[in-house]
């Protein structure tokens, strides 16, 4: 029994929907539009290897970057440290480390952070620590 053609009014060159072509309903073929959907969008970041040795504060910088990368797995946490890097790759003024450094600042993790301003440091005399040290000694040697 011959397979009769019936047209659609609906479908038209212009439709965005999947196209049935010959005789056999079977073979689908989607619209080129439809096959870009799934394309760069859901592509992860990678991490930016723009790392100069020779420069020393670009260096340091580039190692808490790659620290708070690998620390990271969120995607749109990546792709902001993607931008901060790459802004401080392009401008390397003082300004912009300052930004830099400001701006990674909630994507860090190490226990260790750079404050601006002084930090008191104990220490002693020369002369006091030697009376200790031999005060020490005697106690022990009569224990």
């Amino acid at each position: 029994m011959p397979v009769s053609r019936v047209r659609c009014p609906m479908s038209s060159a212009s439709s965005a929907g999947p196209k049935y072509d010959g005789p056999n309903p079977t073979s689908i073929q989607e619209s080129p539009a439809d096959l870009s959907e799934s394309g760069p969008e859901n592509k992860p970041p990678v991490k930016l290897e723009v790392d100069r040795p020779q420069d020393f504060k670009f260096h340091v910088a580039y190692g808490v970057y790659s620290r708070a990368w690998d620390d990271n797995q969120s995607d749109a946490a990546r792709t902001r440290l993607n931008e901060f890097i790459s802004s401080l790759s392009k401008d390397d003024s003082e300004d912009s480390y300052y930004a830099f450094y400001s701006g990674i600042q909630e994507y860090r993790r190490d226990t260790m952070s750079f404050r601006p301003g002084r930090t008191r440091i104990q220490s002693q005399r020369k002369r006091d620590w030697q009376q200790r040290d031999s005060r020490d000694r005697r106690d022990q040697r009569h224990r």
